[in-house]
This record gives C-alpha cells, sequence and structure tokens, in this order.
C-alpha cells in the first residue's frame, strides 16, 4: 500500500483535456475517497461520450478507469492514465417488458435509485452509502446486505464496454450465459463498462428498527433468525464486549399490514432514539429508524441519499466467510479483541446470498461479511491484517478485493477455483495487458 506523501507529483500533460479530478485540497494530487491512497498519476481523462470513450482507449498503450475513488489499495491505480466515466452518468431508459433500466456506467446509486423510484420501480439491493458509482460498485462484487440478497453485480443482466481495441461489445446474462458469469465481477481487467442493464422490480416501501446490545452468544443457537429477521440485516460491534452495539434490521412493508416491532429482540432493546453506527457520532445524516415506514431507497441504505461525503478518515478491511460458519468464525476474532479494539471505529457484519460470478467472494456459496471500519492508521491496522486473516484462514475466508488485505496470491489462487479460467479470460479480452495494472498482477497473475 502507497500512503498519502509530501512527494511531488509529475505536472499534468499539456492536452487540455486532461485535469484533476476533484479538488483535494492538495495540488495536484489524486487521492482516492479516503485520502489514505495517493495514485501513481494524476494524469486524467473525462470522458463526454462513448465514442471519447472508444477513442480514448484505442489510443492508449496502458490505462485504468478510475470511479468514485472508493477502494482503499491500488485496485484502480495507474502509472500511466486514467480514465473517468463521471460526466456520463445518464439514466437512458427503463424496459418494462423486461423489467430492466439502463444507465450509463457513470451513473451513482444515489442518483438512479430516487430516479427509478418516481417511476414506479426499484433496485433489489443498495450499499450502505449513495455515492457509489454503480459500475465500480458491480466490478468489485460490492454487496449490501440480506441472506437472500445477491451484491449489487447479481442485479445486472447486461453491458456494454469498450474493449482494448476500442470497439463496443455487449453481454447479456440471457445471450451470454457462461463469458457473463466471469466479466461482470472483473475488478476493471476486461474492459471500460460504458452502459449497464439492471433487473428492477415494483417500489416498495421500507421500515428500519435498531436494537442496542444484543450478546454476540446469541448467534450460537440463532444466527439464522437474527440475520433473516429482516429483508436486509445489519449487526455492529466495535470488539470490547462480547455483543453487538447495535442491530440495524430493515423490513419490507407490506400493503395493508400492520406492524409493531417487538421491544426485546434476542435480548437486545429497542432504541429509543436515531442513532449513528458509531454510537459517538450523530445520526443527523442517518436513514430514519424507529419503524418509520419509508420508500425503499431512504431505508436500505445506511445514510441518506442527500449525504454525499467528500472524504473519509478511515482505512477499510472486510473478509468473508461461508455463513454456516460465521459464528464461530466471529468467536476467532473475538479472540483478536484486544488487537482490534484501540485501531477500530466500527464493524459491521453481514449476510450476502450466494452468486455464479467466477471470482466474486460469494461464488457458489452463501456468506456472512465481516467489515472493518479503522482508524486511519496504516501502520498499526498492517499489524492487525495479518492477525485476523490467520484466525480466519480455516474459514477460508475471502477478502474484498477494493478493501485493505495481506491475503498472499498464492493463498487467493487456492479460495478461487476458478481463477485460472479468470486469467484466461483477461488474456482472451486483453491480450497485451492494457488494462493490466500492479494489483491484477500481483494478485490475480501471482507475479
Amino acid at each position: 500500500m502507497k500512503e498519502r506523501s509530501s512527494a511531488n507529483v509529475s505536472a499534468l500533460m499539456s492536452n487540455n483535456a486532461l485535469a484533476p479530478l476533484d479538488s483535494t485540497g492538495d495540488g495536484d494530487k489524486l487521492f482516492n475517497w479516503a485520502g489514505n491512497y495517493e495514485y501513481s498519476t494524476n494524469k486524467l481523462f473525462f470522458a463526454k461520450s462513448i465514442e471519447e470513450v472508444q477513442e480514448f482507449v484505442s489510443e492508449q498503450k496502458k490505462l485504468k478507469v478510475l470511479g468514485s475513488r472508493h477502494c482503499f489499495n491500488n485496485i484502480a491505480d495507474s502509472p500511466d492514465i486514467f480514465i473517468s466515466l463521471k460526466q456520463l452518468d445518464a439514466v437512458i431508459s427503463i424496459d418494462e417488458n423486461e423489467r430492466t433500466v439502463t444507465v450509463e456506467a457513470g451513473v451513482a446509486y444515489g442518483k438512479l435509485a430516487p430516479w427509478l423510484h418516481s417511476k414506479g420501480y426499484a433496485l433489489h439491493n443498495l450499499a450502505s452509502l449513495p455515492h457509489i458509482s454503480i459500475a465500480g460498485a458491480c466490478a468489485t462484487a460490492t454487496h449490501g446486505s440480506g441472506v437472500k440478497n445477491g451484491n449489487l453485480a447479481t442485479a445486472i443482466s447486461s453491458i456494454e464496454m469498450v474493449t482494448a481495441s476500442g470497439d463496443l461489445q455487449v453481454i447479456s446474462r440471457k445471450n451470454d450465459p457462461e463469458k457473463f458469469d466471469g466479466v461482470i465481477v472483473n475488478l476493471g481487467g476486461i474492459g471500460v463498462m460504458t452502459k449497464i442493464s439492471l433487473n428492477i422490480e415494483p417500489a416498495f416501501m421500507m421500515r428500519q428498527n435498531v436494537y442496542e446490545n444484543l450478546p454476540l452468544m446469541q448467534l450460537q443457537d440463532h444466527l439464522d433468525e437474527i440475520l433473516s429477521s429482516g429483508y436486509s440485516v445489519s449487526l455492529f460491534t466495535d470488539w470490547k464486549k462480547q455483543n453487538f452495539n447495535q442491530v440495524w434490521i430493515k423490513r419490507r412493508v407490506d400493503e395493508g399490514a400492520t406492524f409493531e416491532a417487538e421491544p426485546v429482540f434476542f435480548g437486545a432493546t429497542a432504541a429509543k432514539m436515531n442513532v449513528h453506527p458509531i454510537g459517538s457520532m450523530s445520526p443527523v445524516n442517518c436513514t430514519e429508524q424507529l419503524g418509520v415506514p419509508g420508500e425503499w431507497y431512504e431505508r436500505m441504505p445506511h445514510f441518506k441519499m442527500g449525504f454525499t461525503p467528500s472524504s473519509g478518515t478511515e482505512l477499510q478491511s472486510e473478509y468473508f466467510v461461508p455463513y454456516e460458519s460465521g459464528y464461530k468464525a466471529l468467536l476467532a476474532i473475538d479472540e483478536l479483541s484486544s488487537h482490534i479494539a484501540p485501531q477500530l471505529q466500527i464493524s459491521e457484519i453481514r449476510a450476502i446470498d450466494a452468486d455464479n460470478f467466477w471470482i466474486s467472494p460469494c461464488y457458489k456459496q452463501k456468506c456472512m461479511a465481516i467489515h472493518f471500519t479503522w482508524k486511519q492508521d496504516w501502520p498499526a491496522v498492517q499489524k492487525i491484517l495479518p492477525l485476523i486473516e490467520e484466525k480466519l484462514a480455516s474459514f477460508n475466508a475471502r477478502p474484498h478485493w477494493g478493501k485493505l488485505f495481506t491475503v498472499s496470491p498464492a493463498t487467493l489462487k487456492t479460495l478461487y477455483k476458478k481463477l485460472p479460467d479468470f486469467q484466461q479470460l483477461l488474456k482472451e479480452y486483453d491480450s497485451a495487458g492494457k488494462f493490466r495494472n500492479g494489483f491484477l498482477d500481483t494478485n490475480i497473475f501471482g507475479n
């Protein structure tokens, strides 16, 4: 990992089409969302049309797509040049017969969701933060929560992308089922996604209730009851005690049905006011709780659609273990509580349904995801991650591709049986390695 430094960065190319992304308050340097990672170049081209994407890609020897910059490692880095699809953020159309919406790849969930609701439709799931781009989230298997909800990429029915040659290609679940499962979660190594079609469903209402102080031991016999208690469930802990500080339960509101939240939930008590996942912080930007019904997109994320943080002073890691091993995995991590708690802001536990994407952490298995939001102290966190990974090794834990981990390429190879097929797919689409970078060379090809 390359930490933020005061080293000089090369000047921008004289071409007027190249400019820094968003102002970071630090000259021309280019950083990720959290500010912990400085990219290897600040050369960035903003494409204003798909034709510009094609022309630009065809002219470059090496490049990477830079999305909403919410990754915490070098997965999107390039020493050469970036292309941004930030200005390609139009919602193109709804196909009511196919039940799909087609968008340009730069669209963020925070823009699509309210628009989609206004047309009477919804997505099956959303991430915790609304400002993440759809293309980036799907390419890294970003997920959301729900034992019956697959990651965000499972909503994709087709993609249009610009390949290394600059040509346009459309790949769909219907027409290209085998290749589709390899292409969708692609870590930016296949091409530049320009359009995405997503499955949609009729809009629905949701309510959200929060409970406090759930004993960890309740998951021993009630793991499925607890994580299946709502459409989407999140457990938050700081690992200071053997309990979960908060349980967020998001339930769909069935039309005409009455509902009264139970005052006690497996030993946890109902919160009497809105709360933030980090108990010391104000809940003003959190989605409404206390069982108040609202539109799906105003309850499913943890934070309001209008809340778009420019940066977050934090680091993130996440590991996926088989769902049925979830309780034992949590007990194993709890043994490290004295190491974890001092460096932690909060940890979130969620369930995600299985999918068929070759290098998705949930490939062919329903998972429990164990997420860590750390204080921004990489030297300290770097010492903790190998301890966590060692504890989770017997569960074949898979790290989130876009977050911080120290799992070796040799271990990753044992965790993904379709990795050789994915390597071949990358070579097929990008024989010269135009979209390859240090992350792919190390973690996918083991170089």
